[in-house]
C-alpha cells in the first residue's frame, strides 16, 4: 500500500468510522473558532505572568503570519486536491474551500502559535495550547477539509516556523543589546520582506492593470516597448521563469528591489553622515506610502527607485574620491558603474534623465565639485549610459519614434503654455497624500537648512530641482503623483540627519512633530495595504481597480470553454488594461487583443491583430455596461450580451459586459490617431 492509499484509509477511518453526534458538534466549532479558544488561553496565562505572556504572544503572531504565508506557497507548490473534491460520500461538516489541501493552514497556524509558548515557557498552559492545536488538526480531518498527512505537514510547518520566530526574536534582542545599526537594518528588512511575501500570497489585490500589461510585454521580449523601456519586462520575465506565471512570480522582484534600495540608501546615508542616519533613511522608504507600495507591486517605479538610489551612491563615491582630501583614491571604476546604473535607469523609466540634470547642477554650482567637470569621469559615465540606452533609440527609429511621441503626449507638449490651477493643486494634494503632510514639510525644511555644506548640497541638488520642475509642470497640465518620487529619496537622508541623529537632544515640540510625521506615514501605509479597514464606497476607493480581475478571468474562462465547443475563439477588449488582465487570469493564458475604438495607441497596436481570424468566434469584454459598437456588431454574424457582476472580497460590485460574438467576417482596423 502506497503513501496516498494509507493517507486515504486514515482519512476514511477518522472522517467516517469515528463519526458521532458529539464530535459532529464539537469539531466544526473548534475548526471555525480557533482564535477565541487561543485568546482565552492567553488571557488565563496573562493573569499569572502578564509581561512574558504579551512577549510570547507577539512572537506567536509573527509565527502565525509566517506559517500562513508559507502554507499558501506550499499549497500551490504541491497542488494537492482536497478530499471533498476527490472522494465521494465523505462527512463534510465545513466548507470545502477553494485552496489546495497540503499543508493544512489551520493546523500550521495553531501549532505555530502553541509551540512558541511551549518552546519559550514549557508550563502547563503551554501544553494546553499544544493540545488545542492537536484538536484543531484532528478537526480538519474529521470535518472532511483535509487528509491526515495534510495535518501532519501543517503541524511540522507550524513547529518549524515557531522555532524560527523565536530565533528571530533572540537575534533582535542581541541587536538591541549591541546597538548594531547594520544588523538592525538587515533584521528589519528581513521581517518586512517576509511580510511582503506573505501579503503577495494572501493579500486582497490582484495584479494591477499595469503589472498585467508588463507581464504581457514579458511574453514578447523586445529591445523596447511603446511607452517604456524594456527593463520591467526583463524583470518580470526572470520572476516568472523562476516561479511561474502567477502573481508571486510577477511580484517577487519588487520585494527584492525594495530591500536592496534600503540597503544602498543605508550605505549612502552612512557615508554622508553616520550609520544612525543611514538606518533611519533606509527604514523611512519602507514605511512611507509612496515607496512601501512598490515593495509589493512590480511596476516600473520599483526598479526605478533602486537604480536611482544606486546611482546616487556611486555618484557620491565617484565625486568624493576625486575631490581634494578624499579618503579613497580616484577611480574610473566608480564612474563606469555609475554609467551602467544610469543606463539601466533609462531602460527603466525616462525620468531618469533628471539625474543628469541634478548631477550637472551639483557639479557646476558646488565650488569643490566644479573641478570634476574638467576631469574625464563624468563623461565616462555619460558615454556608458548612452551605449546601454542605445537599443531603445534604435528600436524607436524602426517604429516611427512611438515612444517619443507617447512621452510628448504624456507631457502635454502640444498644449503649449497654459495655466491650470486645478492640476497644480491636485499635484500638491497628491504629494501630501502619498508622502503625508507633516513628513513632506519636515523633509524640505531639513533639505533647505542642510544645503550649505558639501553633504547637504548633494542632497539639495538631487531633491529640489526635481520637485520644482514638477510643480511648474503641474501649472501647465496634470502630473501624476509618482512622477516626483525621486525628489524625496535624498530628502529622507536630510530628514534623518537633521531630525533623528540627535533626536534625544531635540526640543519637546520638535520631537512630537517628528514622531507624529513618522507615525502618520506608517498609519497611511497600513491603510494602503488593508483598505478594507476604511470600508470606502466603490466610487471613492482607489483600490477598486486592483480587485475583481481574478473573478473576471474565471467568468470569461467559463464563457470561453462554452463557446470553444462550436469552434476556435479569441478574446479582445477596447482597453489594454482589460486585455492584459484577461491574458493573465483566463485559464491557460490565451493570446488577447485590443481593438481601437477611438483610444490612443498602445503596445497591442505593435503586435499582430485578429484581422486574419475570420470564421472564429470571439468574446469582447468591456467595462461596466457599455454598448456594442456598430462596427464590431457588423463584423460578426451575431453577438449576445452577458452582464458580469463581480463581487470582490470586500463585498463590492465591479461590473463588466461580455459580448459573445460568432463567425468573425472581418473589420476595418483604423490606426490610432493620437499617442
Amino acid at each position: 500500500m502506497g503513501i496516498a492509499e494509507i493517507d486515504t484509509s486514515l482519512f476514511i477511518l477518522i472522517n467516517k468510522n469515528l463519526q458521532n453526534g458529539f464530535f459532529d458538534i464539537l469539531m466544526p466549532f473548534v475548526s471555525k473558532n480557533t482564535v477565541p479558544v487561543f485568546l482565552l488561553a492567553v488571557l488565563l496565562s496573562a493573569l499569572r505572568d502578564r509581561k512574558k505572556t504579551w512577549l510570547f504572544t507577539g512572537i506567536a503572531i509573527v509565527a502565525v503570519a509566517l506559517a500562513d504565508g508559507s502554507g499558501n506557497l506550499l499549497k500551490d507548490l504541491f497542488a494537492r486536491q482536497r478530499p471533498c473534491n476527490t472522494l465521494e460520500g465523505i462527512n463534510l461538516l465545513v466548507g470545502c474551500g477553494h485552496a489546495f489541501s497540503m499543508p493544512s493552514n489551520h493546523t500550521a497556524n495553531a501549532f505555530a502559535f502553541a509551540m512558541v509558548f511551549l518552546f519559550m515557557r514549557g508550563k502547563a498552559i503551554s501544553w494546553f495550547l499544544v493540545f488545542i492545536a492537536a484538536v484543531v488538526g484532528f478537526s480538519r480531518v474529521y470535518t472532511g477539509a483535509h487528509y491526515p498527512f495534510d495535518v501532519l505537514a501543517g503541524g511540522l510547518l507550524g513547529t518549524g516556523v515557531a522555532y524560527l520566530s523565536i530565533q528571530l526574536y533572540r537575534w533582535a534582542a542581541g541587536i538591541y543589546a549591541k546597538r548594531s545599526y547594520e544588523q538592525a537594518l538587515y533584521f528589519s528588512i528581513l521581517l518586512m520582506s517576509l511580510f511582503r511575501i506573505y501579503f503577495i500570497l494572501t493579500g486582497p489585490f490582484d495584479l494591477t492593470p499595469d503589472e498585467a500589461h508588463y507581464w504581457e510585454w514579458a511574453r514578447h521580449p523586445d529591445w523596447s516597448y511603446y511607452s517604456k523601456g524594456p527593463m520591467i519586462a526583463y524583470l518580470i520575465y526572470i520572476g516568472t521563469a523562476l516561479f511561474g506565471d502567477n502573481v508571486f512570480g510577477v511580484r517577487i522582484l519588487a520585494v527584492v528591489l525594495s530591500a536592496l534600495s534600503s540597503i544602498i540608501l543605508y550605505k549612502l546615508g552612512s557615508e554622508l553622515y553616520d550609520k544612525k542616519t543611514g538606518l533611519a533613511s533606509a527604514l523611512l522608504i519602507q514605511i512611507v506610502p509612496l515607496y512601501s507600495v512598490f515593495g509589493v507591486l512590480l511596476t516600473i517605479d520599483a526598479p526605478f527607485i533602486f537604480v536611482w538610489v544606486l546611482s546616487l551612491f556611486y555618484f557620491h563615491r565617484a565625486a568624493n574620491s576625486s575631490l581634494p582630501g578624499a579618503d579613497r583614491k580616484p577611480s574610473d571604476l566608480y564612474w563606469v558603474v555609475l554609467g551602467i546604473s544610469l543606463g539601466i535607469g533609462m531602460l527603466t523609466k525616462y525620468t531618469m534623465a533628471f539625474f543628469y540634470l541634478s548631477g550637472f547642477l551639483f557639479l557646476i554650482i558646488h565650488r569643490d565639485a566644479r573641478r570634476l567637470l574638467r576631469s574625464r569621469g563624468p563623461y565616462i559615465s555619460l558615454l556608458v549610459s548612452i551605449i546601454i540606452f542605445s537599443p531603445v533609440i534604435i528600436w524607436n527609429a524602426a517604429h516611427n519614434w512611438v515612444t517619443f511621441r507617447h512621452t510628448a503626449g504624456q507631457a502635454h507638449i502640444a498644449d503649449g503654455l497654459t495655466i491650470s490651477a486645478k492640476s497644480f493643486f491636485e499635484f500638491i494634494g497628491s504629494q501630501l497624500g502619498v508622502v503625508t503632510p507633516l513628513l513632506i514639510v519636515l523633509i524640505f525644511i531639513a533639505v533647505w537648512r542642510l544645503r550649505k555644506d558639501k553633504e547637504g548640497a548633494f542632497l539639495f541638488w538631487f531633491s529640489v530641482p526635481v520637485i520644482v520642475f514638477f510643480l511648474l509642470k503641474s501649472l501647465q497640465a496634470k502630473v501624476q503623483a509618482n512622477w516626483a518620487l525621486t525628489a524625496y529619496l535624498t530628502g529622507f537622508i536630510a530628514f534623518a540627519a537633521y531630525y533623528l541623529r540627535d533626536f534625544r537632544r531635540s526640543k519637546k515640540g520638535v520631537k512630537i512633530l517628528t514622531a507624529s510625521a513618522i507615525l502618520l506615514a506608517f498609519i497611511v501605509t497600513v491603510f494602503a495595504h488593508f483598505p478594507a479597514i476604511l470600508n470606502l464606497p466603490p466610487k471613492k476607493d482607489p483600490t477598486i481597480r486592483l480587485v475583481g480581475w481574478k473573478e473576471l478571468g474565471r467568468e470569461v474562462s467559463r464563457i470561453y470553454a462554452e463557446m470553444s465547443s462550436s469552434g476556435p475563439v479569441f478574446i479582445f477588449s477596447d482597453r489594454y488594461q482589460i486585455s492584459s488582465e484577461l491574458a493573465f487570469y483566463v485559464e491557460d493564458h490565451p493570446t488577447t487583443y485590443c481593438i481601437n475604438l477611438g483610444r490612443r495607441m498602445n503596445q497591442y497596436d505593435l503586435w499582430p491583430g485578429f484581422d486574419k481570424l475570420t470564421g472564429h468566434n470571439a468574446i469582447l469584454v468591456r467595462i461596466k455596461s457599455r454598448k456594442l459598437p456598430e462596427n464590431v456588431k457588423n463584423a460578426f454574424e451575431t453577438c449576445d450580451k452577458e452582464v458580469i457582476n463581480i463581487r470582490t472580497k470586500q463585498n463590492k460590485i465591479v461590473k463588466f459586459t461580455a459580448y459573445k460574438c460568432y463567425d468573425f467576417k472581418g473589420i476595418e482596423f483604423k490606426p490610432p490617431e493620437f499617442f
